[in-house]
């Protein structure tokens, strides 16, 4: 959002541009970017190199970003916008205990996502062990080429699923990724048929994802349960049958916990 573009600015004149800057220079520091300059800041934010000092110069002194021989970096105290949102939406303290019980009986890591445009943004996680694709809370994975991110796309209106598409990029990020929209439609059709969804080589080699849906309280959707493992410790059929009925445990257990009707099958 430069300076001269006004394309995000609210038509009714409400919004307030300044907060929309600000938080765009928070979002640039990414994982792999922890320190970066006025320069570097201004050119993720899309802002000019005054507009991003300035805003970088009100978040160090509002205790948000830190800066040290000229690079800045974010503080811990950005926690706090994060936890407003995990403490005010969802009961994720509670639902954490019941991930690491699911986490401790099957020996593997247990994440938990919610849908946010084109991504899933990690809310929960568990580790018990290393893997290649390790998320953490905070952290965003693309919705359509992940477990978890299909079984909430699944459950969306078809319009809400065509505009999905029609903004997101769909990219390989291994030679077995989907990328063809009518694949995934089809793919969608059938997690939502069978309650679950299993990705196989297609974020990472060799990781197999699978993920249950947690409804809330109108029957809907509103975050998924996954649990991803090395394909050297084991096999599609293995995760089926012994993963899968302990992950499907656990979104029941979660759904009941985000007020959905019990279910007596």
């Amino acid at each position: 959002m430069d300076d001269a573009d006004n394309s995000a600015v609210d038509q009714s004149g409400e919004m307030v541009r300044s907060l929309a800057r600000g938080l765009a220079v928070l979002k640039s520091f990414a994982q792999q970017h922890t320190t970066l300059s006025v320069t570097e800041v201004a050119a993720r934010a899309k802002l000019s190199r005054a507009t991003a000092r300035r805003l970088l110069l009100t978040l160090e002194h509002l205790g948000y970003v830190r800066c040290e021989h000229g690079r800045y970096s974010v503080r811990a105290k950005v926690l706090e916008l994060s936890y407003a949102y995990l403490s005010s939406m969802y009961p994720w303290d509670n639902a954490l205990r019941i991930m690491q019980a699911l986490s401790a009986d099957i020996d593997e890591n247990c994440l938990a996502g919610v849908l946010e445009d084109t991504d899933v943004v990690c809310v929960a996680r568990t580790a018990r062990r290393s893997v290649p694709v390790s998320v953490p809370v905070g952290g965003r994975i693309p919705a359509w080429a992940s477990s978890m991110g299909r079984v909430m796309l699944a459950d969306l209106p078809s319009e809400e699923i065509d505009r999905y598409f029609s903004k997101v990029e769909l990219r390989k990020f291994t030679p077995q990724t989907i990328t063809d929209s009518d694949a995934l439609r089809k793919e969608l059709r059938r997690v939502r048929e069978q309650g679950w969804s299993l990705v196989r080589n297609e974020l990472e080699p060799d990781v197999i994802g699978l993920a249950a849906p947690v409804f809330g309280a109108d029957n809907r959707v509103v975050a998924a349960v996954n649990i991803s493992t090395h394909g050297q410790r084991t096999d599609v059929k293995g995760v089926l049958e012994t993963i899968r009925p302990a992950l499907l445990a656990c979104s029941k257990e979660l759904s009941l916990l985000f007020g959905a009707a019990p279910s007596f099958d």
